[in-house]
């Protein structure tokens, strides 16, 4: 142990009533050794510090223990204020891998429905809050449909195409197809739910990976670093989490949807919820945004860093395109069954 992480914590633990025999170093993680047990401390900026000891509170009145435990100090405090930064204290979990990475993933999306349906509240809308947000997101994706093809109209009238020219107007199509397929589930969201003036709104963990799922030596699984956290729908967690996972070299995502399928199995999306969601996650935003900073730089722009950063969102979209057609195939078919009488 270095005598600086020593004394960087030892004022700290005081107000635990913990004294350090040994401390490492792990990121923004101390792990603590004491007479006491193991502890890990963290250190976040403040800003993050309100929001999320509330909700962490929160959920354990309503029920919800499957969270790393956040200990009080001795004067009842959830975190101290030392040198521009909040620390708080918690046990450290052994976090041994039992299972393969599907199976962790199934139990963290259990365990996210389950939070997800015990913080679950209703909440009311203004009588055009909600054709505000229809009207405002189909305006933006109408300019950004516009763009693209004024884009693809100017790359095909150039005498040589650059590198990236090529390359986007071999992507077009698809691009095209995804804002096309987003708009038209935004569409039937609305049409859908434009009469109801209440939202479901849960605790969202704000940043939900297997990082972030750690298990006891029981094999218990707790949620931890809920800095991120904050009320909003629920696929406020599912999205950051599919933008991540897709960010790789094409393939059958097949495991996502077995995940997402386990999650609606516990926590049920009801039809507007559902298309919304699908809505924002076909949305081609992140290859959108390349495409319009290509066009905005100018001749200042850099080719080949320029084609990679198109190449790699354009690989997110053909993987996100094969979950979003699972799940509007799954969809269609429960939809089916509903609807076809029984024989």
């Amino acid at each position: 142990m270095s005598e600086n992480l020593y004394n960087e914590t030892k004022t700290i633990l005081s107000q635990y009533g913990v004294e350090a025999h040994f401390v490492e170093g792990k990121g923004s993680v101390y792990k603590i050794y004491s007479t006491k047990g193991v502890f890990a401390l963290k250190r976040i900026i403040p800003q993050n510090g309100v929001d999320f000891v509330r909700n962490v509170q929160t959920l354990y009145q309503r029920g919800y223990y499957h969270i790393v435990p956040i200990y009080p100090t001795m004067d009842g405090r959830y975190g101290v204020l030392d040198g521009g930064y909040l620390y708080y204290l918690m046990p450290w979990l052994s976090n041994e891998e039992k299972e393969d990475r599907f199976e962790r993933h199934q139990k963290l999306f259990r365990e996210l429905a389950r939070m997800h349906t015990i913080s679950s509240k209703d909440i009311s809308l203004g009588e055009d809050d909600r054709k505000e947000h229809y009207e405002n997101t189909m305006e933006e994706w109408e300019r950004q449909k516009e763009f693209l093809e004024e884009f693809v109209e100017r790359c095909e009238k150039e005498a040589y195409m650059s590198p990236f020219q090529l390359l986007f107007c071999s992507y077009f199509h698809d691009m095209h197809q995804a804002l096309n397929f987003a708009i038209k589930k935004l569409e039937e969201w609305y049409e859908t739910s434009k009469d109801n003036k209440k939202a479901r709104t849960v605790i969202v963990h704000g940043k939900i990976s297997t990082e972030h799922f750690l298990y006891d030596d029981r094999g218990y699984g707790y949620f931890t670093n809920f800095e991120h956290s904050k009320t909003a729908p629920a696929f406020h967690d599912l999205l950051p989490f599919l933008s991540r996972t897709l960010k790789t070299y094409p393939r059958q995502f097949e495991d996502c949807v077995e995940w997402l399928y386990t999650y609606f199995q516990h926590f049920s999306f009801k039809e507007e919820e559902m298309l919304l969601f699908m809505s924002y996650l076909a949305h081609p935003g992140p290859i959108f945004r390349v495409v319009e900073k290509y066009h905005l730089k100018g001749n200042k722009r850099k080719e080949q860093k320029m084609v990679k950063r198109l190449q790699k969102q354009y690989w997110l979209l053909k993987n996100t395109e094969y979950v979003v057609m699972r799940m509007d195939e799954l969809e269609r078919k429960k939809k089916e069954a509903k609807e076809s009488p029984p024989s």
